[in-house]
């Protein structure tokens, strides 16, 4: 027996899909990627969504959005202090560092693998512009204690919900709490576009600011009245290479909104097989003698099974690796582990340390 870490969902649906992008002859995003973004928020109970080429470049537009509002409220700009968890993937630090904002590492909770409540406390500043939630291995943050730290401070709530799609906390959707959620549709993600990611947000100015930047910066793709370029004007010709922003070429392919139809259409058999998985999981582990496993907040969709050595283990991590192969179990680490620990990207980074961070 053999327990991969991931393994395909597709069958005869998805390749009908593909079959069916190829009939209509248009691969770049059309119709198929409009209707998985109103399949998404409708799932999200967001009200817009803006489908793009991975979770990745999903924080990037999420980030560069923050710099284009006219709100000036929420606006970044470079140098302005970002709070982060110390363990998460490194596309959420990455385009904190490439708009060059200065990045403030928490430790995690070592419970729940979330951010440490108590300590990002502690770490808020007057020089706190936004908090960006991490919801790691499908675990969602607690919600409610964020926001009564936040109080009425002048701060931005943002989420990386790239692990956790369909999670919920007091029964609203992960990614849905903040100004803007991302999340992820690669191989081993919840649901498998293969590349793909989304961004949902309730503001209409950032969703076409995110549009925008999404392809080129141009305003080609904007509705006629929008809140980044104003009204657009009826020649088409002098609208198709008008440029408004400093954008990207995040475009997925038509083919991953058609995948990603059917996918979302499986993603609640799916949230049900990995809660009935977790509650094996947890009844084998949930008090061994010397690992710790994830505490749930609301419930999790379970993106993974984490372990946690204590201190007073009799093994070292390295020989527990080894005793999980040995019996045909995949593993890997917590996602990145501490970033911190990548001292040669951190120097690249301006950043600090909000509170300690273990080096597990």
């Amino acid at each position: 027996m053999s327990y991969q870490l991931a393994s395909s969902t597709w069958d005869s649906k998805e390749i009908d899909a593909i079959h069916r992008v190829i009939e209509s002859d248009r691969y770049t995003m059309g119709e198929e990627v409009a209707a998985y973004e109103r399949a998404f928020s409708s799932y999200c109970g967001s009200r817009y969504s803006v489908m793009v080429s991975s979770g990745s470049t999903a924080n990037l537009l999420m980030i560069a959005a923050m710099f284009f509002t006219k709100d000036k409220s929420r606006q970044l700009k470079r140098g302005d202090e970002v709070i982060v968890p110390a363990v998460s993937w490194s596309t959420t630090y990455f385009p904190l560092q490439q708009y060059g904002l200065k990045v403030k590492f928490v430790d995690i909770n070592r419970h729940t693998l979330n951010i440490d409540l108590e300590k990002l406390e502690l770490a808020i500043t007057e020089d706190t512009r936004a908090i960006l939630a991490v919801n790691l291995l499908g675990n969602p943050n607690d919600f409610e204690a964020i926001r009564k730290i936040i109080g009425n401070r002048n701060i931005t709530l943002l989420e990386d919900n790239c692990e956790s799609l369909g999670a919920t906390f007091n029964g609203q959707q992960a990614g849905t709490f903040g100004l803007m959620g991302t999340f992820s549709s690669f191989f081993s993600h919840h649901i498998a576009t293969m590349e793909g990611g989304c961004i949902v947000t309730d503001d209409e100015e950032i969703y076409h600011i995110l549009l925008a930047l999404r392809a080129h910066g141009w305003t080609r793709d904007l509705p006629k009245e929008n809140l980044v370029s104003g009204q657009k004007s009826e020649d088409q010709f002098e609208e198709s290479f008008k440029f408004v922003l400093p954008g990207y070429n995040a475009r997925p392919l038509e083919m991953s909104g058609a995948i990603g139809r059917e996918q979302l259409k499986k993603l609640p058999d799916f949230i049900i097989q990995r809660r009935k998985n977790a509650d094996v999981f947890t009844s084998l582990l949930s008090s061994h003698p010397y690992i710790d496993i994830q505490q749930e907040l609301g419930e999790s969709s379970w993106f993974g099974f984490s372990m946690v050595l204590n201190e007073n283990s009799p093994i070292s991590r390295t020989k527990l690796v080894e005793l999980l192969k040995k019996k045909n179990i995949d593993c890997r680490p917590i996602v990145t582990g501490n970033f911190l620990k990548n001292t040669e990207v951190l120097k690249h980074f301006n950043y600090e340390v909000g509170g300690w961070c273990s080096e597990r």
